[in-house]
């Protein structure tokens, strides 16, 4: 039985890539997830062996527990939205801060089909991602229902981290 619908599911070549660069980076990883929920954590996990590259998952849901869990600065959200730059940036720090992981990625979004506005329509998704002490960012606005949403941007996370983490200096 598949907990994720064919929308959702994940990139197998990019999930088997990102593990065999973190193993050997020495490095763990630490997911930050709103929008998706857990689903970028269950990808990973979802991999024989992932207890020796992915050290933690947060999924905070809530604005509150993007704060609690994450340490965002409430001001941030209150200034910039929960989905925002700022914040996807502060969740990506706050996930290496609070866990023993080097390497992170964050999420938050609207995956719909209610919550879209006019400058943040459903599907748009930031990204943060932390990866040898340096902190970058994307938007991608995602086409489709929900679950194609959460599925393209569980894709997009793991893709983008492993070519990040392929262009480490410190790649072995």
């Amino acid at each position: 039985m598949t907990l994720l619908s064919k929308d959702e599911r994940y990139d197998e070549d990019s999930r088997g890539l990102l593990a065999d660069l973190l193993m050997n980076q020495h490095k763990m990883l630490a997911t930050a997830e709103s929008c998706t929920g857990g689903l970028i954590a269950a990808a990973c996990t979802g991999l024989a062996g992932s207890s020796r590259w992915f050290e933690r998952g947060f999924v905070s849901y809530s604005n509150a527990s993007k704060t609690e869990l994450l340490g965002v600065d409430a001001a941030l959200i209150d200034t910039h939205g929960a989905v925002s730059e700022p914040v996807a940036r502060a969740m990506a720090r706050g996930a290496v801060a609070r866990s023993a992981a080097q390497v992170s990625v964050a999420v938050t979004g609207i995956a719909g089909p209610d919550g879209g506005s006019a400058d943040k329509p459903v599907g748009t998704v930031w990204f943060g991602f932390l990866v040898d002490g340096q902190l970058t960012s994307e938007l991608r606005v995602f086409p489709g229902d929900r679950a194609a949403v959460r599925g393209a941007t569980v894709r997009h996370a793991l893709g983008r981290l492993a070519a990040l983490l392929a262009a480490s200096p410190d790649r072995v």
